[in-house]
Order: C-alpha cells, then sequence, then structure tokens
C-alpha cells in the first residue's frame, strides 16, 4: 500500500469525500433530529475529524466539506423539483454504484430531505462544477459544449475531453 504522502493527490482526496460522507451518514444516524443544522454541523464535524486524523490538510478538508455540501443540496433540489428518484439524478444504472456508497449517499440525503427544501433555491445558486473540484456519482454536462462526464463513484472532475470547458452543471432528465 503507498502511503498517504506519496499518492496522487486527487485520490487522497476522492477517498476523503467518500470517508466525510460516512462520518455524516454515521453522525446523522445518532442525531435525535435531521435538521439543517444537524447536517451542517455533521459536515463541520467530519471535516474536523479528517484534520484530527491528519487524513487532509485544513484547507483539503475545506475543500472537501464544501464538495460534500454540494452535492447534498444538488440532490436535494432535483428530487425536490422532479420528484424523481436519486437514480435519475446520476442518469444512468445505479447497479455500477458501490451499495455502500448509494446507501450512505441516500440515507444523508432522505434524512434531512424536509429540511433541504430550504436549501433547494440555494442550490440553483451553487449548482456549477468546476475542473479540478471533487464530485460524487452522477453525470455532470459540460456548459461549453453538452458533453456528459459519467461519475460511477467520487472522482476528481477533469476539464471537457471535448471542448476542454471547466465548468459543469448536473444533467437533467
Amino acid at each position: 500500500m503507498v502511503p498517504d504522502d506519496k499518492r496522487d493527490p486527487i485520490d487522497r482526496l476522492t477517498d476523503a469525500y467518500e470517508r466525510m460522507l460516512e462520518r455524516v451518514d454515521e453522525m446523522l444516524e445518532k442525531a435525535e433530529n435531521n435538521t439543517i443544522p444537524n447536517l451542517k454541523k455533521s459536515i463541520e464535524n467530519a471535516r474536523e475529524r479528517a484534520v484530527e486524523l491528519n487524513e487532509l490538510t485544513r484547507e483539503e478538508a475545506e475543500k472537501v466539506a464544501t464538495y460534500v455540501e454540494r452535492d447534498m443540496k444538488d440532490a436535494a433540489h432535483f428530487v425536490l423539483e422532479t420528484g424523481e428518484q436519486f437514480r435519475e439524478w446520476w442518469r444512468f444504472d445505479v447497479k455500477l454504484i458501490e451499495d455502500r456508497l448509494l446507501e450512505m449517499f441516500a440515507n444523508v440525503a432522505d434524512k434531512t430531505r424536509v429540511e433541504l427544501e430550504k436549501l433547494a433555491g440555494e442550490a440553483r445558486e451553487a449548482s456549477l462544477y468546476h475542473t479540478g473540484e471533487v464530485t460524487g456519482p452522477g453525470t455532470l454536462v459540460c456548459t461549453g459544449c453538452g458533453k456528459e462526464l459519467h461519475f460511477h463513484k467520487a472522482g476528481h472532475i477533469p476539464p471537457c475531453p471535448q471542448c476542454h470547458g471547466t465548468r459543469f452543471q448536473r444533467g437533467s432528465s
């Protein structure tokens, strides 16, 4: 196994995204009520834990926490606006996603769904994804040319392979 300081930085952030999502899911399981403040607090606690365990620097942990929160807002917005299930938000066969990741992602979003309605408006403003960021599973569409990028697990967002654009939005069905 390659030591963390020798691993590709993008792989480290991708793994950290999944660990942070796991921690948020665990914290929300223990919470008595699943409200927006509890979601934000869970994300903050997961971020701090990653720093305490030296998994990430403070700056990296801030980035990853922002990515997790952004994806939660985006998923909530999609589900609330369309009434569709997460399968449609991801826009590919859910069988391709690791069961563990699917369950965690759905749990975090479902537990806070009522409260996330408040975030739906914010999601419209924060719905752009950029090259260099990490995203969860789903389909992103280049705002420049419409090329779709499919993520079957958390991953680094590359430049558009078609037009080299750097801005993306979640694909809409």
